[in-house]
């Protein structure tokens, strides 16, 4: 809990554990831009062992991850598949349209998972008429699906449909670590089939902000140009990347706890009579308390005022279980939206 203020808002909410401000304190610096950054390169290693990949860069977030996978993987005019609701498409400003020139592909998927069929389908090697279809982006957990994991079968066909039709596969792993500890997958297999992938550390794992992008060696270094490109170094960044190695050593497992009270949150919402997604798989809720009264934006206007946040998005409700959410707030969260729903 914040201050009062219940925050389900998103997982980003988060704030370093008095644990990891021990360490951010503690961190070894140096040079970032130089490579003479002992944590940052600490962690680098680390996130790469975590993939089964021979490099990783860290960066600010995982937006700038997104932006210069693309860049590295694509060229002006390319195209770009994912699925319609991908992050990298809606909610990124358009960015990599700014920076890397590309446009994008959308597949219409219901659950956030496209087929290999599809990707054989959408797939152009490109002419003077057409763009090529340069990269396939994936997301995993696939947030505005829900929360939703790809089933690793189809995934990993997705991934070699791709790769037999010429493109690359980037995986925004905002959520990564989520579809490990709900799956027992670890992330190497996720990334094994993919050119790109990358981790966050600002969301359940409760780091202040940061991501590591993982991939080959060429690729990585690849990726360090547009890192410069895009004015993305980030000199003495060991007192942040402190805080993500101690998120990797001290905040995994626990995603389970997330998980768990976020189908304890779907349950007590659809008891109130509020409309929940079939599937909770792990941290995030999506429903919609209209059958029960009162439309998403008045609902989390309501509910702000009760000291609970959560938020509306196209037509639904989202709300996120994470780090600095207990037992207790779920319990008061509930509570707050029965007065809400009861009052309207």
């Amino acid at each position: 809990m914040h201050d009062g203020l219940i925050d389900l808002g998103s997982d980003t909410a988060t704030r370093p554990t008095p644990g990891m401000r021990r360490a951010m304190a503690e961190a070894e610096v140096g040079d970032e831009q130089r490579g003479e950054d002992p944590t940052t390169n600490r962690l680098q290693e680390r996130v790469a062992e975590l993939c089964g990949t021979e490099a990783a860069l860290f960066l600010a977030s995982g937006s700038l991850c997104n932006k210069v996978a693309v860049a590295a993987l694509t060229r002006p005019g390319d195209s770009v598949l994912c699925d319609h609701r991908a992050h990298l498409y809606r909610w990124e400003a358009g960015g990599p349209a700014v920076t890397s020139g590309v446009m994008f592909d959308p597949v219409a998927t219901d659950d956030g998972h496209f087929t290999a069929e599809q990707v054989r389908s959408r797939l152009q090697s490109g002419s003077k008429y057409v763009p090529r279809t340069a990269l396939v982006a994936l997301e995993q957990t696939h947030n505005f699906a829900g929360g939703t994991v790809w089933p690793l079968e189809r995934y990993e066909a997705v991934c070699d449909a791709a790769h037999a039709g010429g493109a690359s596969v980037l995986v925004d792993g905002a959520r990564l670590l989520n579809a490990v500890v709900a799956t027992g997958v670890p992330a190497h297999v996720w990334a094994a089939p993919t050119d790109a992938i990358w981790v966050d550390f600002s969301k359940g794992l409760g780091g202040p902000f940061g991501a590591a992008l993982a991939g080959d060696g060429a690729f990585i270094e690849e990726a360090v140009r547009f890192q410069y490109v895009f004015g993305a170094a980030l000199r003495q960044s060991g007192v942040i990347a402190a805080a993500a190695l101690y998120a990797l050593d001290h905040h995994v497992d626990r995603l389970a706890e997330d998980h768990a009270r976020a189908r304890t949150l779907a349950e007590g919402l659809a008891e109130l009579g509020c409309r929940v997604a079939d599937r909770v798989d792990t941290n995030l809720v999506y429903f919609d308390p209209t059958p029960a009264g009162l439309a998403p934006e008045p609902f989390c206007a309501a509910l702000l005022d009760e000291g609970v946040r959560m938020g509306p998005v196209r037509g639904s409700v989202r709300a996120v279980t994470h780090l600095d959410i207990d037992d207790a707030d779920i319990t008061a969260a509930l509570a707050a939206a029965a007065r809400v729903l009861a009052a309207a």
